[in-house]
């Protein structure tokens, strides 16, 4: 999909549809999010401070994430995440830098709070072979209550990128790796005709998920949230 056009998703307070650049204005004035933050801090947890992280993957626009993190969570906690709703396929290394490849590493281990300043751009890199890069911009900054116990609350989310069928203009559910590599054509299949379609060179057909690693490495999702 052309990196030039935008996905939407829908807020997880108030519903509302909107593009990833949108959705991170309207969560600063959501009057949903604000009852939500008004409830959070009469719960028995302790204040803290909050980042509001733009994700969104480095290729294709189309994917993206909103989320608040603890300023106490650590980055490891935020690679378990991405890995889980998006990358996890065969156990392969990652890192979090700034300026990408060549930038400055920094430690999982490291407390948001710590790294985290409003306006900062990390990028996060799964798997230095067939890579998959994640940008991650500090969108905001608040002092509160979390929402819940964990450190990381998805507050919106790009819907399933349209996808179609190569043969017959469906909506898309599988996707032949082979087409793809050997072909060069899309690959893309419903269900229909991916139940007669031979090819298995690559391994047989890829469920088509929401995530930007559909069709990388060893990678079939689930593509969930972990929590």
């Amino acid at each position: 999909m052309s990196a030039r056009q935008r996905s939407r998703g829908h807020c997880a307070f108030c519903g509302r549809d909107l593009s990833s650049a949108g959705m991170a204005k309207h969560l600063a004035a959501c009057p949903v999010r604000k009852e939500a933050i008004v409830k959070a801090d009469q719960a028995q947890r302790e204040r803290e401070a909050l980042y509001h992280l733009q994700v969104q993957d480095a290729w294709a626009g189309d994917y993206w994430l909103q989320l608040e993190m603890n300023g106490t969570g650590r980055l490891r906690h935020l690679d378990e995440y991405l890995r889980a709703i998006w990358l996890e396929c065969c156990g392969h290394m990652s890192r979090f830098s700034i300026g990408g490849w060549s930038g400055e590493e920094i430690g999982k281990d490291r407390m948001a709070k710590d790294v985290f300043r409003v306006g900062d751009e990390i990028t996060h890199i799964y798997d230095f072979g067939t890579s998959s890069e994640t940008m991650i911009k500090v969108v905001a900054k608040r002092n509160g209550k979390p929402f819940g116990k964990h450190p990381i609350h998805l507050v919106a989310r790009n819907e399933q990128p349209e996808a179609r069928c190569s043969k017959c203009e469906q909506q898309a559910v599988w996707l032949c790796l082979e087409c793809v590599y050997e072909l060069e054509e899309s690959g893309l299949l419903c269900e229909q005709h991916a139940k007669p379609h031979p090819h298995e060179e690559y391994g047989g057909l890829t469920p088509v998920v929401n995530s930007p690693r559909v069709g990388m490495c060893g990678y079939e999702g689930p593509a969930e949230p972990p929590y």
